[in-house]
């Protein structure tokens, strides 16, 4: 708005501009809505922190294994469905830690597969066991 005129007499107008504030809060807007879907995405899955010495434990923990030719155990007993086998264990194992240890050269659907089964079966904490590398 720029002045106007009363009785021949210029005024100026004091009135707020919003026009470039609605601009930029519609900037940050698209921002947001675009960066927000990216910082969720991923497998959730709790991997165990690299230390020296392995971790004691109390317990025996549940491990599924995954040979070379792509044969699931379950506590060494072979499983063919590895989700009926995990949905049968009760709440309290649920929320304890489960480990999973593959083979390296096992194709990474298989285990990608195992992994799935072990979250629909309603266990949160996967751990991935791995051999430590020799430094020689």
């Amino acid at each position: 708005m720029g002045p106007t005129r009363t009785n021949n007499r210029k005024r100026l107008v004091s009135e707020i501009n919003v026009t470039p504030l609605v601009d930029v809060m519609l900037v940050l807007l698209i921002i947001f809505m675009v960066t927000a879907p990216m910082m969720t995405q991923g497998l959730d899955v709790d991997l165990p922190e690299t230390t020296t010495k392995s971790l004691r434990q109390n317990e025996d923990p549940q491990v599924i294994t995954i040979d070379k030719e792509g044969q699931i155990t379950l506590n060494k007993i072979a499983v063919d469905n590895l989700f009926q086998h995990l949905d049968k264990f009760p709440e309290e194992i649920k929320k304890e830690a489960i480990y999973l240890k593959a083979d390296k050269n096992v194709p990474y659907g298989i285990v990608v597969t195992a992994m799935a089964d072990v979250k629909a079966a309603g266990f949160d904490k996967l751990g991935m066991i791995t051999q430590p590398i020799d430094k020689e």
